[in-house]
């Protein structure tokens, strides 16, 4: 009975040990074995409320809030540049579940930079796109790429507007060569041109403009002409498919 009674007070006191050590509100910093660290909020012993959490093997630096363990609410996340010693910040906005989700900026370099909305750390719904080489895509994004509505501008001043599918353009859009002065209007199809018309637009403010304006051409109905040679590029590739079947 003596024995019992010892093992029993042990694991009570064991329990109230574990109870006590258990992390809960506001803290100083933790350090782990593999030499994060983290200071901030916990409740239950996961980091949660407000925090900074810093990974050592890779140089990361969380700064935000935290549900539950996992990054979720606003929050900015830094990379450590060795030979500057200094963090440079990647992205800056709103997560869910430890994921990019919700709108926030992410810099991929100093000059390529997405602003816009986010889900499950992919680009989706409303963007816009800084792109390296100068040019700017505005528009909807699927899965971190350029799908439904938008418009690219590039950075010779010509650009386009129009549907987008997968990254290319996809259906119909306008395509303006601000350079030469001319308007193209049609169907694409990953991203080529498939049947349009062409016509001048703002030639005489063209810096490079072509030497003969287009001729006009007269058409009864211009619309229906278009829509007869979408028709058909559509029936050939249907019949296309159909043959690889």
């Amino acid at each position: 009975m003596p024995y019992l009674k010892t093992a029993a007070k042990n694991q009570t006191r064991s329990s109230l040990l574990d109870i006590k050590s258990r992390k809960c509100g506001l803290r100083h910093t933790v350090f782990f074995v593999n030499g994060n660290e983290y200071t901030g909020e916990w409740k239950d012993n996961q980091k949660h409320g407000k925090g900074t959490q810093v990974w050592k093997e890779s140089g990361m630096i969380y700064d935000g809030e935290w549900k539950f363990g996992k990054r979720d609410g606003y929050g900015t996340y830094s990379v450590l540049l060795p030979q500057r010693k200094e963090y440079l910040r990647k992205y800056c906005g709103e997560w869910k579940n430890g994921k990019k989700h919700g709108y926030g900026t992410y810099f991929f370099s100093h000059s390529s930079v997405y602003e816009g909305e986010w889900s499950e750390d992919e680009r989706s719904g409303w963007g816009r796109m800084f792109y390296e080489n100068g040019d700017i895509y505005e528009g909807e994004w699927m899965k971190d790429k350029n799908h439904g509505k938008g418009i690219i501008q590039f950075l010779n001043g010509n650009w386009y507007e129009g549907t987008w599918k997968n990254g290319l353009k996809n259906g119909n859009g306008k395509f303006y060569h601000s350079d030469k002065g001319q308007l193209y209007e049609g169907f694409w199809v990953d991203g080529v041109a498939k049947c349009g018309t062409l016509s001048d637009f703002g030639r005489d403010d063209a810096p490079a403009p072509t030497r003969y304006p287009i001729p006009q051409v007269q058409l009864v109905d211009m619309q229906l002409v278009l829509r007869e040679g979408q028709s058909a590029y559509l029936t050939r590739v249907e019949e296309g498919q159909e043959e690889d079947r």
